[in-house]
């Protein structure tokens, strides 16, 4: 079993607060995490329709009757069910521990803030990380594996075909997950909506202009992208709020939490085709993005990521706001490092008066090196990199 790199955190803080939460998609890992690191509780999955509707009807006895330790997994299913809990648990204090776990992220948070604030430590879990994956029998040493196969642990612990299973993933996200969420009249126009996300990976959200091509209404498309965010399989990356006197950008970016749904979206089954497809640039900037933002949750950090991009066209891929300090990253899927692609960094460093030691230059190559531009990373050395 590969070891997960949130643990740690997650042990760490079981011991400080009566209530862990674990989000994240489906499948990538949750409940045999919690399994894992509390094999003392007792395990409760909400899936099982009779555990359900006993939490549905009768929330006092359902706690009750699961005992002092418990793992509550797909918890979102009976979202009345965590006032109980905190009632619950400060009715008992110490004496009993909870460990909740949920693959809708808004919805659950929403219920968490109201329910659980001040008592829950939150972590997100995505699936495995490059770090994870490192030293294990799954590496691989061309990073368009990755993107291709992405990174859901079933694909690698069952040795499965990556494309087959993550179109299935996608069947039966679309079936079980949106239909809870939304009366899903067509579910071919769904599914072609999520073809144009794919395609439209790194890309400002154009909510209109996805309408237009799907037909179907402004509020209609916003309400399905809130949809593939709440469930983890999109995020948007926010305009960096600072204009520094020029006109900026002020829509978001979307990006995929995991390429190899992005790529079986896009019908890219193999590195020949990556390599043609003219996504290859924004894919690899989604890697990339994605697997800071894991680094990230792995160590229960809450960072601010954001890109910047002005009305000139000058453009940053990603900014990460570490509150005193500034770190601006620029992504090339070329396996060879060019002057040029120190255009984006040179400019906005210029107007920020951001130190260049503090930019990064991530690329498809292998070389980790210290310019007066910046500093340049192969993709490898994502996993040491610290800020």
């Amino acid at each position: 079993m590969i070891n997960r790199a949130i643990t740690d955190k997650v042990l760490e803080a079981s011991k400080k607060m009566p209530v862990i939460t674990v989000t994240g998609p489906r499948q990538s890992g949750k409940s045999t995490l919690v399994k894992k690191i509390f094999p003392e509780y007792n395990y409760v999955n909400l899936e099982d329709i009779e555990k359900r509707n006993f939490a549905k009807e009768d929330p006092k006895g359902f706690l009750k009757n699961v005992g002092r330790k418990v793992v509550i997994d797909e918890v979102q299913h009976v979202p009345d069910l965590l006032s109980y809990i905190q009632v619950d648990v400060d009715a008992h204090q110490a004496a009993r521990n909870y460990v909740l776990t949920g693959s809708q992220n808004l919805l659950l948070m929403e219920q968490v803030s109201q329910s659980l604030a001040g008592r829950t430590s939150i972590f997100n879990l995505l699936p495995f990380s490059l770090g994870e994956l490192e030293s294990t029998k799954y590496a691989f040493e061309d990073y368009e594996d990755y993107i291709i196969k992405g990174f859901y642990p079933r694909i690698y612990n069952e040795n499965l075909d990556a494309n087959s299973w993550l179109l299935d993933y996608i069947r039966t996200y679309v079936e079980r997950d949106v239909r809870q969420l939304i009366n899903l009249a067509d579910e071919d126009t769904f599914q072609q909506f999520l073809q144009i996300c794919a395609g439209r990976t790194g890309q400002i959200v154009n909510l209109s202009d996805i309408g237009n091509l799907v037909g179907a209404s402004y509020q209609t498309i916003k309400r399905w992208i809130s949809i593939l965010k709440t469930s983890f399989i999109i995020y948007t990356l926010r305009p960096y709020h600072k204009n520094y006197n020029k006109r900026v950008i002020k829509s978001p970016k979307l990006y995929f939490y995991d390429t190899g749904l992005a790529c079986a979206l896009m019908n890219i089954r193999s590195k020949e085709e990556l390599n043609i497809h003219f996504a290859k640039g924004a894919l690899f900037e989604n890697f990339v993005i994605t697997e800071m933002m894991k680094k990230d949750f792995n160590q229960a950090k809450r960072g601010n990521f954001y890109y910047w991009r002005n009305s000139s066209g000058n453009e940053i891929d990603l900014l990460i706001d570490r509150g005193m300090k500034i770190y601006p990253f620029e992504m090339k899927a070329s396996r060879t490092v060019q002057p040029k692609f120190f255009k984006g960094l040179n400019y906005f460093n210029e107007i920020s008066e951001n130190p260049a030691s503090q930019s990064f230059l991530v690329y498809g190559g292998d070389e980790k090196q210290e310019r007066s531009y910046g500093n340049v990373i192969g993709w490898k050395h994502l996993v040491g990199l610290d800020i």
